[in-house]
């Protein structure tokens, strides 16, 4: 396969029952690739989003026309950044779990990563990858 995954997590949920996955994905293949949707049955839906910071402002917005992943490259979806978000979760995340998603890329097609579910923390924390 021409994508690589690492450090797949989530961040547990909050009591909006949402929340947030995250993973580094790295692509090794001779072209580029978009990351173009997501699911999960622990969820209602998953949506890819962006957080935005301008001084004091943060604004979330839906990425409707995917991530793109440019061949050779590392792109990081992380905390005040690309993420997925998990809307009408039907379960509360619970430190240690995994939560299964299919990731769909336009041209790698569908495919499986369990994001283990991690402490909550600030928003703006660094998470080493």
């Amino acid at each position: 396969m021409s994508l690589a995954f690492s450090h797949p997590w989530a961040r547990a949920a909050n009591k909006e029952g949402i929340g947030g996955g995250y993973f580094a994905v790295t692509n090794n293949g001779a072209e580029g690739d978009r990351l173009i949707g997501a699911s999960s049955p622990a969820a209602e839906s998953v949506e890819l989003h962006a957080i935005r910071v301008k001084g004091p402002a943060i604004t979330m917005a839906l990425i409707e026309r995917g991530i793109v992943v440019p061949h050779g490259q590392t792109i990081t979806l992380k905390p005040r950044g690309y993420h997925l978000l998990m809307k009408g979760l039907k379960a509360p995340l619970q430190k240690g779990a995994k939560v299964p998603v299919t990731l769909v890329f336009e041209k790698a097609g569908s495919l499986p990563l369990d994001l283990v579910v991690e402490e909550p923390g600030p928003v703006g924390n660094e998470v080493p990858i």
